[in-house]
């Protein structure tokens, strides 16, 4: 059986159209060499029941079960690409559980574990002198894994959206025409509604509302080639302001985590946008931390396809392919207050 997955469901239409977007190990591929074209020939599928089970290059998994589609991935393995001079070493602990420890040069470490379904159970950052912070605590008391989705109650999807009362304009910030502060205030400001519990980081990537509840903070000063995951050079210089606003937002509080959503125009497949999504989005994680120092382990990825478009068009749209950033730590730690 596959790892399960952790991610967001999105309607699976089925439409045709051009494209915009198994238990083998599949080694990364290089951005810069691979399309979306290419990928797609690189697919395995297999059947489950009545799951259709996609595994890709890079280790992502999307699953079709119905009318949804959902994908999954490991977040270690851009800790693998991003720090590439680091003693990586995955080990068994017990009969259930998969640790996979980063040794960075500076002796610090990034401790994963997983379930035996490859269902996130914890991230650690573990200092050189040994003391230990836990940055997601996925598996929580009371939530039953629910298979392939991960630690989820049911409700939280369902849950209403919020009441936002602040300006639009403070509530998503447009890098294109936001200043530094305002990308630091959407970076550290609290939750728009009250948080009634800690969520599970499966609940936050699944659930639209819940996601809603933290501002978000839309990176439209970079745009992604058709069909393309690789972010050209001369746009990488773009990402500048972002990298700012973390690194101030970080310096408050070094256990902050950030997710970073990858989104697409609505042309094309599920499977092709999905991935595109879910890769781009890695794409800026990578970028923000080997070129800005901004650390792995604060970032969190999840692709999202075209489920949640910008501008309200079945055609090609520059807008609608982008990546937004959300500060999540309230939400994983149940706080209310800044």
């Amino acid at each position: 059986m596959p790892p399960a997955p952790s991610g967001q469901i999105q309607p699976a239409p089925g439409r045709p159209g051009a494209r915009e977007a198994g238990p083998d190990r599949v080694e990364p591929l290089d951005p810069s060499r691979v399309r979306i074209d290419d990928l797609r020939s690189q697919r395995r599928e297999r059947r489950e029941g009545d799951r259709v089970i996609i595994e890709e290059p890079g280790d992502r998994t999307i699953i079709r079960e119905g009318n949804q589609v959902i994908i999954r991935h490991d977040d270690t393995e851009r800790f693998r690409r991003t720090y590439r001079d680091a003693d990586i070493r995955t080990e068994r602990r017990g009969a259930d559980e998969e640790v996979t420890i980063v040794r960075r040069p500076d002796g610090s470490e990034i401790v994963t574990v997983r379930d035996q379904y490859g269902n996130l159970v914890r991230r650690v950052r573990r200092e050189p002198a040994g003391r230990e912070v836990v940055l997601i605590e996925n598996r929580r008391s009371g939530i039953e894994r629910r298979p392939g989705y991960g630690y989820v109650e049911e409700e939280v999807i369902r849950m209403p959206p919020p009441v936002v009362r602040i300006p639009r304009e403070e509530y998503i910030v447009e890098t294109e025409r936001a200043s530094e502060a305002d990308i630091v205030r959407a970076f550290t400001a609290p939750p728009v509604e009250r948080i009634e519990r800690a969520y599970t980081l499966d609940e936050v990537r699944r659930s639209q509302p819940l996601r809603e509840r933290m501002r978000r903070v839309d990176v439209d000063t970079i745009n992604f080639e058709f069909g393309s995951w690789e972010l050209p050079p001369d746009q990488i210089d773009s990402l500048r302001g972002i990298a700012d606003g973390l690194r101030q937002a970080i310096s408050r509080n070094p256990n902050e985590i950030f997710l970073v959503e990858g989104h697409t125009d609505a042309v094309g497949s599920d499977e092709d946008n999905l991935t595109l999504s879910d890769r781009r989005a890695e794409t800026v994680a990578t970028i923000l931390t080997q070129r800005y120092q901004i650390p792995a382990e604060n970032l969190t990825t999840q692709g999202y396809g075209e489920q949640y478009l910008k501008v309200n068009t079945p055609g090609p749209e520059r807008e609608n392919r982008r990546v937004t950033m959300r500060r999540i730590t309230p939400l994983l730690q149940g706080q209310n207050q800044q």
